[in-house]
């Protein structure tokens, strides 16, 4: 069978951010700096700047702009330092890897490693293709690796694989818990020491158990991470190439005069912002530094004592709560949630438990290619973020955590929270184009010797921090995608639980501009607004032309983030479909 992603092949992943001593000190300098001018500029917001002729319309703009400034602080506490883990010598036995008073009873017995892959309508040469890649990967002769394929399937051709490939199977009677109860079911079938688990698409490295058992020495490792890497991404035409093709030679001749004035432009790089090396190499690695980077499930690995020991405690006290439904109650040895991956990186956390982020990426996966499953996938990651902060009263119930793991969690839901006033930002220079009512006393000189700088620091921090990684596309969908979020608040509290919907791993047809209505009725009322106070300006019924400037830059910001989510929803694949 051929697969889109077959010309995607020949690419390699980037090499981890490296470490800059000098860089980290620079960031760190230039955070503060711009702490202390964003309270400066805050002390300036409420005590002097509020117009008192319009509060309706100046209060909730700074109660965002604060609520905003405190996402800030905590990603720069985020962003902190990089401290990797020592890679340390591989294990060869299970002594090696147990605490000193355990040595002995357990002995010198091998390590015994198991691949899940949980399936349920993935197409079954797909999933050939990661048992195939899981088969290739190298270890230690004391090492006992077996592959297993959770099927919740039914599906014959699924069987026929599994059988072809000399897999083990591993079949239960119902979906509860989805893919939280595949693993869980799986656990109490198998014998692994240590659990990999992989998603259907997932092709695993030869290396990835060379590379990562050696973490598993101190034996308060719970768990190892490894960044998920989309090989198949995008990665767009040049811009002269694209105007050529569509206009021919005057195009190109245009193109590349564009491109020499402000450098390379790519059309149609990363439409969906699925590059997830900001996430992994920068967010998840430096919270290496606080022991709170959490699993994300895919490429990850397990220690099978640390999930069933906090399990079972979990259990026990959940029989507390509940005697009279005890029958009712399954040892969920992961979270049965929508993100158990989260959920259960909190519990264990909670119980005293390290987790690893291994910088290097040692697999490969398929990316969302339409903006149906990339709206599913991500309203995933919203419902179950937001419910786990609202059954966890935002980690009030947590007695184990540190203060380093909790402000990194924190983080984590914080930012979801950013819808709203995200959603404030997009309203508020509509609000001035149509009425001319400011939200401040005056569009001064004051307002900008206040703001430039706090923004111009702020941008500089952000760069230093994230060098050489890309943060323009991820920053662009924060803002653009509100309406998802939104939903996903209505869900929750509504108290309706969040459905756990596997990510399709083929090509959706269809038009998909139904999904942006929203993002499609703030651009066509900030154009209007633009032209409604222009034309007032020539005409002179307004003269506030610095109100005019600042709101046009503001809306044209605005209007690049949004216009993003817009041209996703018609971007097609090039060479067809899937």
């Amino acid at each position: 069978m051929d697969f889109y992603f077959q010309k995607f092949e020949h690419r390699r992943p980037e090499p981890p951010q490296p470490y800059s001593a000098t860089l980290e000190v620079l960031f760190q300098v230039l955070a503060i700096a711009t702490i202390i001018l964003g309270v400066w500029y805050l002390h300036w917001r409420w005590a002097e700047s509020l117009n008192p002729h319009a509060l309706w319309f100046a209060i909730p703009l700074v109660i965002a702009e604060s609520l905003a400034f405190v996402g800030t602080i905590l990603t720069f506490l985020n962003f902190w330092m990089i401290r990797d883990f020592e890679q340390k010598s591989l294990p060869e036995t299970m002594a090696d890897v147990v605490e000193e008073k355990y040595k002995n009873f357990i002995g010198n017995r091998p390590i015994n490693i198991d691949i899940y892959f949980p399936v349920y309508n993935e197409e079954p040469e797909l999933v050939r293709l990661s048992v195939q890649a899981a088969k290739k990967v190298k270890k230690l002769p004391s090492w006992n690796v077996k592959i297993y394929l959770l099927d919740d399937s039914k599906n014959p051709e699924m069987v026929k694989m599994a059988t072809d490939e000399g897999i083990e199977r591993i079949t239960r009677d119902n979906r509860k818990g989805y893919k939280a109860g595949a693993l869980a079911h799986a656990l109490t079938q198998t014998k692994g020491d240590f659990i990999v688990i992989c998603d259907a698409d997932t092709r695993v490295f030869p290396d990835l158990l060379i590379k990562t058992m050696g973490y598993f020495r101190d034996p308060k490792v719970a768990w190892v991470q490894t960044p998920q890497w989309f090989y198949d991404i995008p990665e767009g035409v040049r811009l002269n190439k694209y105007l050529g093709k569509k206009i021919g030679k005057l195009g190109e001749i245009l193109g590349s005069g564009i491109e020499g004035l402000v450098g390379p432009i790519k059309v149609g790089e990363d439409p969906f912002g699925n590059n997830n090396k900001m996430f992994f190499d920068v967010i998840q690695r430096r919270r290496n530094a606080y022991n709170a980077s959490f699993c994300c499930g895919a490429t990850s690995i397990q220690r099978r004592t640390v999930v069933e020991q906090v399990a079972l405690k979990r259990y026990a006290e959940r029989l507390k709560e509940k005697e009279d439904a005890a029958e009712d109650l399954d040892v969920e040895y992961f979270v049965y949630h929508v993100s158990e991956d989260l959920y259960t990186s909190i519990t264990l956390h909670d119980e005293g438990w390290t987790s690893v982020l291994h910088p290097e990426v040692l697999s490969k996966m398929l990316s969302p290619q339409d903006l149906l499953t990339w709206t599913i996938q991500r309203f995933k990651y919203a419902g179950g973020t937001l419910d786990i902060a609202k059954k966890e009263r935002l980690l009030f119930k947590r007695k184990g955590l540190t203060l380093g793991q909790r402000l990194m969690y924190m983080t984590t839901m914080w930012s979801y929270f950013g819808a709203i006033w995200n959603m404030t930002f997009l309203c508020a220079p509509i609000v001035y184009l149509f009425t001319g009512i400011p939200p401040v006393k005056a569009y001064s000189i004051d307002f900008l010797i206040h703001l430039i700088p706090f923004l111009i620091l702020n941008e500089i921090a952000l760069m230093i921090a994230t060098w050489g990684v890309s943060s323009t596309r991820g920053s662009q969908y924060y803002i653009a995608s509100f309406p998802i979020v939104f939903k996903a608040y209505w869900k929750v509290l509504k108290g309706e639980k969040i459905k756990f919907r596997v990510t399709p791993k083929t090509r959706q047809s269809g038009n998909f501009l139904s999904l942006v209505r929203p993002q499609l009725v703030i651009i066509v009322v900030t154009l209007a607004g633009l032209l409604f106070n222009a034309i007032l300006l020539l005409t002179g019924h307004r003269h506030n032309y610095a109100g005019f400037a600042i709101n046009c830059i503001w809306s044209i910001y605005n209007l690049s983030a949004l216009m993003v989510i817009v041209r996703a929803a018609c971007w097609k694949l090039e060479g067809g479909e899937r």
